[in-house]
């Protein structure tokens, strides 16, 4: 697996030196060519660590305009709270935002609904995003014990619904792993995937891989093998190397209404205003360490180290995501029999602009 991932390097990373004219042994010019400059590069970048965070609420941060519950290790997150009230609500939901979100991202299901069913849901954001306090020691492990804080600080009771939007599932299966008993069921929707879990075929995991465009891959490698340097080569314009489309939001979108949805939001600005809400502490420590922490190495597998749960675990998926490869996913509800798989015809990755999809997670989890 790890051979087949590198397997696409540019010859600017290959080692080897370049050759005279003659092509002999004798006629090597400059052994250590590209690789000397990278060694060059590579050493300054963990020498120069990332720009310290802008913190919300210090004199050379943003400002503070959230709601927020101070956690056990002196942090805060930011929530946004939506259906009933929570002291009246019968059910109660945490929700995880996906890449580039925020704690006002939801289910979109309708105020209607919520009412009839008695839901609650609370968004966060997560550590390092919009309002909440970076956390240096990001884990899937923190990410969902930071859900459970936010619960019992909000006296959400013994259990509550832990629901996740594409890489912001990794909380998810963090507390699939971690605090199972404080679940009452978890939904997941268009859950990223980690391309180096073991229990993945290599085949199946670098065909996946491989059709991603090439600085996503760059991307994710680095995430994976060197996410101490991430900073550095997300920011570097020295290598001739393409950059990230999921950070500059361009990846190619084959389902018609995500390329729609797409096309709307960026005419009206929204989709720079979640940039800019998302990033505001510095986007090391938001989209970054997102991508560490969600393409990093796991403690767990979740297809191999994960106990039946002792509630309800739902997982929606479009089979034309073009984010999240629908035969790696299809891979991961097969392997585990006690998810309940709903897979999507003709639909892609921004499943809350699937009208009544919402209403159809509540139904699913509470009806």
């Amino acid at each position: 697996m790890e051979r087949l991932l590198w397997a696409s390097a540019p010859s600017s990373l290959v080692c080897g030196g370049k050759r005279g004219k003659g092509g002999g042994d004798d006629a090597v010019v400059d052994p250590m060519g590209a690789v000397g400059q990278l060694g060059e590069w590579l050493c300054r970048a963990a020498l120069a660590p990332p720009p310290p965070p802008r913190v919300c609420g210090t004199p050379e941060g943003p400002p503070v305009t959230a709601r927020r519950v101070r956690l056990s290790d002196g942090r805060h997150l930011a929530y946004e709270e939506s259906g009933v009230p929570r002291e009246s609500a019968r059910y109660r939901i945490v929700f995880s935002h996906g890449f580039t979100g925020s704690r006002l991202d939801s289910l979109r299901a309708s105020q209607e609904l919520a009412e009839e069913l008695g839901v609650y849901m609370v968004g966060f954001d997560r550590a390092g995003y919009g309002e909440s306090d970076p956390n240096p020691s990001r884990s899937v492990r923190s990410a969902a014990l930071d859900m459970e804080e936010l619960a019992d600080a909000l006296g959400l009771g013994d259990k509550f619904y832990a629901v996740g939007f594409s890489l912001g599932c990794h909380a998810v299966w963090g507390a699939l792993k971690h605090i199972p008993h404080r679940l009452a069921g978890a939904a997941m929707l268009a859950p990223v995937v980690n391309y180096w879990w073991p229990g993945f075929p290599p085949d199946l995991a670098a065909a996946a891989y491989g059709r991603q465009a090439r600085g996503d891959q760059w991307a994710l490698r680095v995430s994976h093998h060197a996410p101490g340097v991430l900073h550095w080569w997300m920011e570097q314009r020295w290598l001739p190397l393409p950059t990230s489309t999921v950070v500059d939001n361009t990846t190619h979108l084959p389902n018609k209404r995500d390329a729609e949805v797409r096309r709307t939001l960026t005419a009206d600005g929204t989709l720079a205003r979640k940039r800019e809400m998302a990033t505001q502490q510095g986007i090391h420590e938001s989209y970054y360490r997102d991508m560490a922490v969600m393409f990093g190495k796991w403690e767990f597998d979740p297809m191999a180290d994960l106990p039946e749960p002792p509630c309800p675990v739902h997982l929606w998926q479009g089979d034309e995501d073009g984010l999240v490869p629908v035969e790696l996913q299809r891979h991961v509800a097969g392997r585990l029999g006690w998810v309940n798989y709903h897979e999507l015809p003709g639909t892609g990755h921004f499943l809350s602009a699937v009208p009544g999809l919402g209403d159809t997670v509540l139904r699913t989890l509470f009806g």
